[in-house]
C-alpha cells in the first residue's frame, strides 16, 4: 500500500522551482517530463496617480510647475512601452473618478476633466527599480535617449485627450523635489498591460 501511495505523487502535484535569476520557471509534469518557461514579468508603463489639493516641482531652487487641486502623476516607462501603452494611461488617468460630485454627494464619481482640475506629470524611472541584495537595479527602464522623446509623447496626449493649459510636467531627467498636498490620501498604481487592465481595455 505505501509503495502504491509514492507511485501516484507524481501524478498528483507538479513542482515549481524558481531559479536564482527569477527569469525562468521549470515545471514538473505527471508523466515525469519536465518544460520550462519564461516567467511572466510586469511589462507595462506604470503611473502612480495621486489625488492633490496641491502640487509642485522644483528644480535647481525654481519652480518650474504646479498645480492647484487635481492629480500628480508619477509615470515609469518600461523598455518595451509602445504607443499603446501611453493611450492606456492617459485614458485611464484622465477618466479615473477620483473626486467627489458636490451636487449629489457622491464620492469617486467625478473625473480631473468633469472637476475642471488640473493634472502635474513627472517621469520617474525608479518605478521600474528593483533590489539586488541592497542596491536598487533599474535596467528594464526605458534608456534615457529613447525615454525622453518617448516621454514628451505622453505628455502631448494628455495635452490633446484634455485642455493643454491644464496639463503641466517636470523636467525629464532632472533632480526634481516634488511637492504635494496628497488629498484623502488617495494614491493609485496604474499599469497598462497587467491582465486585468488588458480586458478592461478592450471592453471600454
Amino acid at each position: 500500500m505505501q509503495s502504491q501511495t509514492q507511485s501516484l505523487w507524481p501524478r498528483r502535484f507538479a513542482c515549481l522551482c524558481l531559479g536564482n535569476d527569477n527569469n525562468r520557471i521549470r515545471t514538473t509534469l505527471p508523466n515525469n517530463k519536465r518544460r520550462t518557461s519564461k516567467a511572466l514579468r510586469v511589462r507595462a508603463m506604470r503611473a502612480v496617480v495621486q489625488r492633490v489639493a496641491s502640487a509642485s516641482v522644483e528644480v535647481e531652487g525654481r519652480i518650474v510647475s504646479e498645480i492647484g487641486p487635481g492629480l500628480l502623476v508619477l509615470v515609469g516607462i518600461h523598455d518595451s512601452d509602445s504607443d499603446a501603452d501611453a493611450d492606456y494611461i492617459c485614458r485611464k488617468v484622465l477618466n479615473m473618478r477620483l473626486f467627489s460630485n458636490e451636487d449629489t454627494g457622491k464620492a469617486w464619481d467625478h473625473s480631473v476633466m468633469q472637476k475642471n482640475y488640473q493634472v502635474l506629470l513627472v517621469s520617474q524611472f525608479t518605478l521600474y527599480g528593483f533590489l539586488k541584495g541592497n542596491k536598487p537595479d533599474f535596467h528594464v527602464a526605458m534608456a534615457p535617449q529613447r525615454a525622453k522623446p518617448f516621454y514628451a509623447s505622453v505628455v502631448d496626449r494628455f495635452r490633446n485627450a484634455y485642455n493643454s493649459d491644464a496639463i503641466k510636467d517636470g523636467v525629464f531627467g532632472a533632480k526634481m523635489k516634488v511637492n504635494l498636498i496628497n488629498d484623502g490620501p488617495v494614491t493609485m498604481q496604474l499599469d497598462s498591460q497587467s491582465p486585468k487592465n488588458t480586458v478592461d481595455a478592450a471592453e471600454s
